[in-house]
């Protein structure tokens, strides 16, 4: 009887690009929803999937911010508002 195949370790987290993130929080979903994992397995794989997602949304939020910009305030200051390129 062939031994069973170790999973590969999962990359950690702060390496990962929303694609990969994005990528691997899918196969997670896949497995889940297939049904034929073990309870452990399938708790293991749901607290990845939260990290991946959690990952996922902070590497979403970085990208928001590059695309904000700084706009003088009335006062005096600056204040973050979302990037609209000038139109015309």
């Amino acid at each position: 009887m062939p031994a069973k195949a170790k999973p590969k370790p999962a990359a950690p987290l702060e390496t990962l690009s929303f694609e990969d993130a994005f990528a691997e929080l899918e196969d997670i979903v896949s497995r889940l929803e297939a049904g034929s994992l073990t309870l452990d397995d399938s708790v293991a794989l749901h607290e990845r999937g939260q990290a991946l997602s959690a990952r996922c949304q902070q590497l979403l939020d970085a990208a928001d911010l590059k695309v904000q910009q700084l706009t003088p305030r009335p006062g005096g200051g600056y204040q973050l508002q979302p990037f609209a390129p000038d139109e015309g």
